[in-house]
């Protein structure tokens, strides 16, 4: 294992860190050259790790990385009691602030908190000693003052022995200075200092994923956006006042706008059609709402720029005339001939510009680009037949909605604004496509067992005898559903809108009942009705 006070590169201090995980699951940081420039000021981090046994994860930066240790019961300020640590791979810069849950069945998978974290300098305690932190690990006993919110003070490494398995043995002790404090334990001192939040709870709603391979400003992937303002009245007020096309300044990006006056959805009877305008303003004044289910995440476009009288089609490859401002996600598994770049709308105005290229439809990814394999949502799509009723469908809702009481999962169901009725269920990262396909095909074949005579198996449409398809298999790598607030592609632009379990038995509710014009005031009386599938991640229990 190389180790920290040798002459070799940042890269390949870290190849032992990165031979011992798989970046196609894990969210945890590659590294990368680009992270290995000393930095003016010396931090230092300390993490506590509930993987396979709890332990705090020292880390301090030396030279371009963070030189490890593990502590199993955790650094103390007690300087009668010295901890034993065992020193580790060398971690990447990008790691010092990481706070998240690493996914299980990953090297080091568990929950991750920012314990403490700071900055600490090296001392020499006696007048031949070095200066040189790297120099001092490499010869076995740093010295070392700290300044951290839960650790200050003088303290010391020391290497004891080689332990088993390579890895050294070492002990971190304090030394007797004004910051000792007698009995100190960090058990004592459970929270975050970066969030103020334990490790359960952490694991029960993590914020963050990390991408690996790419450079340190672009690694963090945020499971939950910064809320963003409400669109501008006066930046409203400016595309109403705007002729057929021209140029539209919203959400601080300038669009340019074209066909303003275009009927893109025919109207319903009693109702006026709907303009490529009224899209446009709808989108702005949704695009708040709608992206948190959005955001770092690869979209694919369903394009109607005719119109949803005419034929759509798929549009997945963000094309080469896109603005530059447009965020993007280059999927490094595509195959020869696939799609390559996709768009990103991980800010407002790109959701404007996707509907103004013709997207009437917006379908994400249940992966984020962060960790394409690894879904954040399973999927139950309740895909009527031919000859499925309204009640039909109702009552498949209403058999999941038992199962989900029974089973304690939080789950939130959404008329899809055409015919159907979906379920999205929060899960915690971990969890494969093929795991989480699995567990949904069992639960909806045992909810279709209680009621076979509405449900088909069958894989194509025109064997299922106009039966109703409790549809698994959207639970894949690149498979979507629409997303909340979307609007479909038919008269009046119904909208897929969350309800409430509830609703299932209003005997008002139909799955085409909301519409870009009327979802809004249902937003403001009621609020966003699916956001427990961004606050609720969770694993899903057993089924037996």
């Amino acid at each position: 294992m190389q180790r920290s006070g040798t002459t070799a590169s940042p890269t390949q201090r870290l190849a032992s860190y990165r031979h011992k995980r798989d970046f196609g699951r894990t969210p945890e940081p590659a590294g990368s050259t680009a992270a290995a420039g000393a930095a003016p000021v010396r931090r230092f981090v300390v993490q506590r790790h509930r993987a396979r046994r709890l332990h705090y994860d020292f880390r301090l930066e030396i030279d371009g990385v963070l030189v490890s240790w593990a502590v199993p019961k955790g650094p103390t300020l007690d300087a009668g009691v010295r901890r034993a640590a065992f020193h580790v791979e060398d971690h990447p810069l990008e790691y010092v602030d990481f706070e998240g849950v690493i996914p299980a069945g990953e090297y080091g998978g568990g929950d991750v908190i920012v314990w403490d974290a700071g900055t600490w300098t090296p001392h020499a305690h006696r007048v031949r000693d070095t200066t040189d932190p790297a120099a001092a690990v490499a010869a076995g006993e740093l010295h070392l003052d700290l300044y951290g919110e839960k650790l200050r003070g003088r303290f010391v490494l020391v290497r004891t022995r080689a332990g088993r398995s390579g890895k050294e043995d070492w002990l971190l002790l304090h030394k007797h200075d004004e910051y000792a404090v007698p009995g100190w334990d960090a058990e004592d001192h459970p929270q975050s200092v970066l969030t103020g939040r334990t490790n359960d709870q952490v694991k029960a709603d993590p914020d963050r994923l990390w991408r690996s391979g790419v450079p340190a400003s672009r690694a963090s992937v945020s499971l939950k956006p910064a809320p963003v303002a409400p669109a501008d009245a006066g930046d409203l007020a400016a595309l109403d006042a705007l002729p057929a096309g021209g140029s539209w300044a919203v959400f601080g990006r300038e669009l340019r706008v074209t066909n303003l006056d275009k009927v893109l959805f025919p109207a319903r009877p009693g109702e006026e059609p709907v303009t490529k305008r009224d899209l446009l303003r709808y989108t702005a004044r949704i695009a708040p709402v709608a992206l948190p289910y959005l955001a770092g995440r690869a979209i694919n476009l369903h394009r109607y720029p005719d119109g949803a009288g005419s034929k759509g089609f798929w549009h997945k490859e963000l094309p080469e005339h896109a603005p530059r401002w447009l965020p993007r996600w280059d999927n490094p598994d595509a195959d020869p001939g696939e799609t390559r770049t996709y768009l990103v709308v991980d800010e407002p105005a790109a959701l404007i510009w996707a509907a103004n290229f013709g997207g009437l439809e917006w379908h994400a990814w249940t992966s984020t680009t962060g960790a394409p394999h690894l879904p954040t949502y399973a999927l139950i799509d309740l895909d009527p037949g031919s000859a499925t009723s309204w009640d039909d469908l109702l009552t498949l809702a209403r058999l999941h909605r038992t199962a989900f009481e029974h089973l304690g999962v939080t789950a939130r169901p959404k008329v899809t604004g055409r015919r159907g009725i979906q379920i999205w269920v929060p899960i915690a990262p971990g969890p494969s496509f093929d795991e989480t396909r699995a567990w949904v095909e069992r639960l909806s074949r045992t909810v279709g067992a209680v009621v076979p005579e509405l449900v088909s198996w069958k894989w194509q449409k025109s064997d299922r005898g106009g039966l109703a398809r409790l549809d698994y298999t959207q639970n894949a790598v690149n498979k979507t559903l629409v997303a909340p607030y979307s609007p479909r592609p038919a008269a009046g632009a119904p909208v897929s809108a969350p309800i409430t379990w509830a609703e299932l038995d209003d005997p008002g509710l139909r799955p085409d009942g909301f519409t870009i014009r009327t979802v809004l005031p249902r937003l403001d009386t009621h609020g966003d009705l699916f956001d427990a599938v961004l606050d609720h991640p969770q694993r899903l229990p057993r089924l037996d």
